[in-house]
C-alpha cells in the first residue's frame, strides 16, 4: 500500500493528466510511440487501453447499455449489431447465463461480483490492445476470482494485461513477468518464477518471505 501501483498503473492511458500537482519525468512507450506524444488523442489512447477498477463503477444504465457503452461512443458498430455484441461480450466473461433475462435491468441490481464482471465485459467490447487492471478481484469471492483470473489467462496474449495486485498467490498463477514496488520504486522486475525463486533484491525477498508489507 503506497508503493506507487496504482498512480503507475493510471500512467499508462494518461488517467492522472488532470490529477493536481501530477508530473513526470522519461518516458512510457506503446508500440514505440511515447504517451505523451502530442499527437496522441487521450480519448482515443483509453479506448486502446482500457482499465477496471477496484471497484465497480456500471454506469446508471441497462445492463446491456453498459456493455456497448464505449463501442457505440466510438461508433464501432450499428445500431443494430449493439445486442449480439452485448451478449458475446456477457458470454466472454461468464456473466450472460445470470442476466440473459434482465439484459434491461439496471447493473445495481447484481452482486459486487457480477457488477466486476460487467465492467470487464465493458472493457473488453472495445477491442482494447492493452487491459489495466487495478486489483480487479480484491472485493470479490472466491468463485468470481477464479472466474476473473481464469478470463485473464484466456485473453493473453491476445490482450497485454497489466494487473495491480498485493496478492502474492493471484501474481504467481497469472504472471508471465512481476514487476515488485517499493516506496513508489520500481525494485525488482523479471519472469515471475524466477522473481518468486530467486529474489535479487532484499526488500524483494523481505516481501516474497513475508517479513514485510
Amino acid at each position: 500500500t503506497g508503493s506507487g501501483k496504482t498512480t503507475l498503473l493510471r500512467s499508462f492511458n494518461r488517467m492522472n493528466d488532470r490529477v493536481r500537482g501530477f508530473s513526470h519525468s522519461g518516458d512510457i512507450l506503446l508500440d514505440g510511440s511515447s504517451l505523451w506524444d502530442r499527437r496522441i488523442d487521450p480519448l482515443i489512447l483509453r479506448k486502446n487501453v482500457g482499465m477496471l477498477f477496484q471497484r465497480p463503477n456500471p454506469f446508471p444504465m441497462s445492463i446491456q447499455a453498459n456493455v456497448v457503452a464505449g463501442v457505440k461512443a466510438h461508433r464501432m458498430a450499428k445500431r443494430k449489431d449493439l445486442p449480439s455484441i452485448a451478449v458475446d461480450r456477457l458470454k466472454e466473461v461468464g456473466l450472460h447465463g445470470a442476466v440473459q433475462d434482465r439484459m434491461n435491468d439496471s447493473p445495481f441490481s447484481l452482486s459486487g461480483g457480477q457488477q466486476q464482471l460487467l465492467c470487464l465485459a465493458r472493457a473488453l467490447a472495445v477491442e482494447p490492445e492493452v487491459l489495466l487492471l487495478d486489483e480487479p478481484t480484491s472485493a470479490l469471492d472466491p468463485l468470481s476470482t477464479n472466474a476473473v483470473e481464469s478470463l485473464i489467462s484466456q485473453l493473453t496474449p491476445n490482450i497485454t494485461v497489466v494487473i495491480v495486485t498485493h496478492n502474492l498467490g493471484q501474481a504467481r498463477r497469472i504472471a508471465d513477468n512481476t514487476v515488485f514496488l517499493y516506496g513508489g520504486r520500481i525494485m525488482e522486475h523479471g519472469p515471475t518464477e524466477e522473481l518468486f525463486q530467486n529474489p535479487k533484491n532484499p526488500e524483494t525477498a523481505s516481501y516474497i518471505a513475508g517479513e514485510m508489507g
